[in-house]
């Protein structure tokens, strides 16, 4: 399986070059990212299988073994959010028609999906931290060289918190490697429980903040909504399902691996601050007047269900997260897609200014429809799988607070995405050309759409890989004799 783990950071790497070299023939920068999503997810989908059964992938790079290697190691949550990286990928090229600064995205976006893979393969947290640096990097160069005029200063708002995150992770890092002699994940899980209290307490809250931070946590979210609806449609669609979830995930692997068997992870902390993420998520997306800007505040909300796994801190509740970060990867790409299509044809995403899309683009009035409906965790469809399972978690665990919020916040969920439809699609606007609509740029939208009509339909086996993933988590004993070297 050695090559399945390397090939979703080389590929991307590789197509960079070659859409580089390239960039001044039309549809080359198109063609190289649909070839590193294709690679990326080929390779997620022969390590979901070789994963399924609870084996892991597991390679110590230039032929040396863990602890001392750098190490690449896939287990089930690992191989499944590579599979959804390369989906989503796939659906951002397929959008692509060659507007704007398609060249530019060609070389960028493959090298921001290397870091994500880079991410979620690492078991070394050095290296966890060069792959949020190469997210930010790429991400950055696409939002300053994508944005509108005037429109630049999304590129600071996004960026300056970003740098301050990288910096405390950096931090960390260096604390950790300074108090253990290692970075190897498992190798640090070992040994920090030779290191005194206040040092591991310290080493936990600040990689709790650099995560939240990443992650958009309230209340260190402001970037998000201050930059997701001011970059260009595409590339906030490929921002808006990978880049918080990254954060997501490496808060999933650290506290659950390192922190956690020593009582360090700070689930009360992480609980609350869930709940007010949560709220303060959705009351912004109920208040926003724009496309993008309640989608955007939507995804604040959503990253507080996925935190009540960690918060609290059972094996029901992190199979729920899981879930719910996989459904929510598909379901909001599949929306800022939607939204893409709708302003590149209106030259807008005001509510005010839409209307009759459901007569005038009936097909994109349906994908909106079955991405929100799953985005609000209404049954059958896979937000509602998730929705159930961390719901059953919270009354499980007697977190009243936290479940009955979970359910309000749904249904607030139900109510402004209730607004997008009413005000873009079922208003009447007789003056509109909705005729613009190309289905040529809602077919991304639409392959992400049949994915998350897949994960409901599959809902019984999907828990029950999402349980399996929560396992390995929360007792990762294979993960540290296999990537820590340990007999």
């Amino acid at each position: 399986m050695n090559g399945w783990l390397v090939l979703p950071i080389v590929a991307p790497l590789l197509a960079a070059v070659v859409a580089l070299l390239l960039r001044s023939r039309r549809g080359a920068g198109r063609l190289a990212l649909l070839g590193a999503s294709a690679a990326i997810a080929a390779a997620g989908a022969a390590l979901v299988a070789h994963t399924a059964d609870g084996a892991l992938a597991v390679l110590g790079v230039g032929g040396w073994t863990p602890p001392i290697a750098i190490t690449l190691v896939a287990d089930r949550l690992s191989s499944a959010l590579v599979l959804v990286t390369g989906l989503v990928g796939l659906a951002v090229a397929l959008s692509d028609d060659g507007e704007g600064r398609a060249a530019l995205r060609g070389v960028l976006a493959p090298i921001l999906l290397a870091g994500v893979c880079l991410s979620f393969l690492t078991g070394d947290l050095f290296n966890l931290y060069v792959g949020f640096e190469v997210m930010l990097m790429a991400s950055f160069a696409l939002i300053a060289l994508e944005a509108r005029p005037g429109e630049v200063r999304a590129g600071l708002v996004y960026t300056l918190p970003s740098l301050l995150a990288s910096l405390l992770l950096l931090t960390a890092v260096g604390l950790t490697y300074a108090a253990t002699g290692a970075l190897n994940m498992a190798d640090v899980a070992r040994r920090l429980p030779d290191v005194p209290h206040g040092t591991a307490l310290l080493l936990s809250v600040l990689y709790l903040l650099a995560f939240a931070s990443k992650a958009a946590l309230v209340p260190l979210h402001l970037w998000l909504p201050g930059s997701y609806p001011h970059t260009a449609p595409l590339t906030a669609a490929l921002f808006s399902g990978l880049l918080t979830k990254v954060g997501v995930y490496a808060l999933f692997r650290v506290h659950t691996l390192i922190f956690a068997p020593l009582g360090l992870a700070l689930p009360d902390v992480v609980l609350g601050a869930a709940c007010v993420t949560m709220l303060v998520g959705v009351l912004g997306a109920v208040a926003g007047k724009d496309l993008r800007t309640i989608l955007s505040f939507h995804i604040v909300s959503q990253i507080g269900y996925m935190l009540l796994g960690p918060g609290l801190l059972t094996p029901l509740a992190m199979a729920g997260a899981v879930v719910y970060l996989l459904h929510h990867i598909v379901v909001k790409t599949a929306l800022f897609l939607v939204s893409a299509c709708i302003e590149r044809s209106r030259g807008t995403g005001e509510l005010a200014r839409l209307g009759g899309l459901l007569r005038g683009a009936p097909k994109l009035a349906a994908l909106f429809g079955l991405a929100a409906l799953s985005l609000a965790g209404v049954p059958p469809f896979s937000g509602f799988w998730a929705k159930l399972a961390l719901v059953r978690a919270g009354l499980d665990a007697e977190a009243w607070t936290a479940t009955g919020l979970a359910v309000a916040v749904g249904l607030l969920t139900v109510f402004s995405m209730s607004k997008i439809w009413d005000q873009a699609f079922w208003k009447a606007e007789p003056d509109a050309e909705t005729s613009l609509v190309r289905p040529s740029r809602a077919s991304g939208a639409a392959l992400l759409v049949v994915v998350s009509l897949l994960l409901a339909a599959s809902a019984e086996p999907l828990v029950q890989f999402a349980r399996g993933a929560a396992e390995q988590l929360l007792a990762p004993v294979e993960y540290l004799r296999l990537v820590g070297g340990a007999g």
